[in-house]
């Protein structure tokens, strides 16, 4: 932010002009006052041999600069005319231009609206959303014997303030585990924090502070209609609050990557999540924060990166649209709503040798999930499904794996809502109908 003073200085002042200048190391920002050139006024008598001077100027020299002024005048009309007449220059051309300045309009992505403020303000450039993000500490206990202490530090984005709350969103990863949580706010403040809600699946977590000294509330934008190349920048606490509100810049590199997650480290991808890559740093304690682009509109939330000493510049955000409904669940009930069939499966390749004469499929079927147990009283128990049976399509959509399974469920069916499901038991086809029930993850 550049500040302008303009400072009146007396009329007897023995400077014609001032420049005062301040560098602050901090943010190598230069500060400039300027001053505007003051004559000086001592002088109360006239100089009455320059005014004779003066008077023998005019004549002749002025006719002539007249002339010359004339003439320097007519001759760029002239060179036009000559471009003009040879068609070196078109007058379409030019109003097309013109008309084309004139109806270009700058688009900007759909706003997500739905969170409120109260007294605090939106962001709207860098400077104001970089407010907007916050330190998130993990506090837990090392022994019975000990208080908590910081087991590691993330970022989140106070996205909405509301009756007196402020609500920050930040990633399960960073408060998996904590006994206490605390939000470290612009100003260095450390407040309490309750954890709302977390979700596993899609890393996401919402916390509630006090908000009395939430002065300032992130605007949410849209990854929509964002293109690969858009310049956008990364704001959060890299390597802890040491380094908080740091701010590295960097691209669109991808949209709607596809990054599996692993969430119970078993090495077997239990969930697909679609993510906005960018080469913009992302580094430990970066998780959490925001991913702004040029209007100061968080459009991601920064998750992950690909650590290898064989990979730089690739780092993934969720973005903010696939986030804001989880986010909505998790403030409101605590949990996300999925359904669920109530079965333990295994793909073809990974049934235990000593179970495999157990599964009986036609020639021909090759792929698709092993039931290894139902659980009593699930909707699977409901329908009839037993072990071994093998799951090959639902609602006529393959499920080679678990992950496709559960991918189809919860992105393309509701609780309440019931789906057919392939299956072979002994060799033989059939089609299973079952209703889906409420389950929280």
């Amino acid at each position: 932010m550049e500040h302008n003073e303009n400072e009146q200085q007396p009329l007897d002042s023995k400077n014609d002009s001032h420049q005062q200048h301040h560098s602050e190391d901090s943010d190598h920002t230069t500060y400039q006052t300027h001053q505007t050139n003051v004559d000086n006024l001592g002088l109360t008598k006239p100089n009455s041999e320059l005014e004779m001077k003066k008077d023998k100027t005019k004549g002749p020299t002025t006719i002539k600069s007249f002339l010359s002024g004339m003439l320097g005048g007519f001759i760029p009309v002239i060179v036009l005319l000559l471009l003009i007449s040879n068609n070196v220059i078109s007058l379409e051309n030019i109003k097309d231009t013109e008309l084309a300045a004139q109806n270009t309009t700058k688009t900007d992505p759909e706003i997500i609206t739905t969170m409120a403020a109260e007294d605090a303000k939106s962001s709207t450039n860098l400077a104001e959303v970089a407010e907007a993000v916050v330190g998130v500490t993990n506090l837990q206990k090392q022994s019975i014997w000990t208080n908590s202490q910081e087991a590691g530090t993330g970022s989140g984005i106070i996205y909405k303030k509301e009756d007196g709350k402020a609500y920050v969103v930040t990633n399960h990863h960073v408060v998996n585990g904590a006994e206490q949580v605390e939000v470290v706010l612009s100003n260095d403040e450390r407040v309490p924090a309750k954890v709302l809600g977390t979700d596993e699946l899609t890393d996401l977590a919402v916390l509630e502070i006090d908000g009395e000294n939430v002065n300032r509330v992130a605007k949410l934008g849209t990854a929509e209609g964002k293109q690969v190349g858009e310049t956008v920048y990364a704001i959060g606490n890299p390597l802890g609050i040491e380094f908080a509100n740091s701010l590295t810049k960097g691209i669109i590199s991808g949209l709607e990557r596809s990054v599996s997650v692993d969430t119970n480290g078993d090495s077997i991808a239990d969930w697909i999540t679609e993510v906005i890559q960018t080469d913009a740093a992302i580094n430990p304690g970066n998780s959490g924060g925001a991913l702004v682009d040029s209007n100061g509109e968080v459009i991601g939330i920064n998750s992950m990166k690909i650590a290898s000493t064989q990979v730089e510049g690739i780092g993934f955000a969720i973005p903010m649209e696939s986030a804001l409904p989880i986010m909505e669940q998790l403030e409101t009930t605590g949990k996300v709503q999925r359904p669920f069939i109530g079965i333990s499966m295994a793909p073809l390749n990974q049934v235990p040798m000593q179970y495999r004469h157990n599964v009986v499929l036609p020639e021909g079927v090759e792929e698709g999930m092993v039931i290894a147990s139902v659980e009593p009283g699930s909707p699977a128990a409901d329908a009839g499904l037993q072990q071994f049976d093998v799951i090959t399509k639902i609602n006529d959509h393959e499920t080679p794996t678990a992950l496709e399974l559960r991918k189809y469920m919860y992105s393309e069916t509701q609780v309440g809502d019931s789906v057919n499901l392939e299956i072979y038991r002994n060799g033989e086809k059939q089609i299973v109908e079952l209703k889906l029930t409420e389950r929280y993850e």
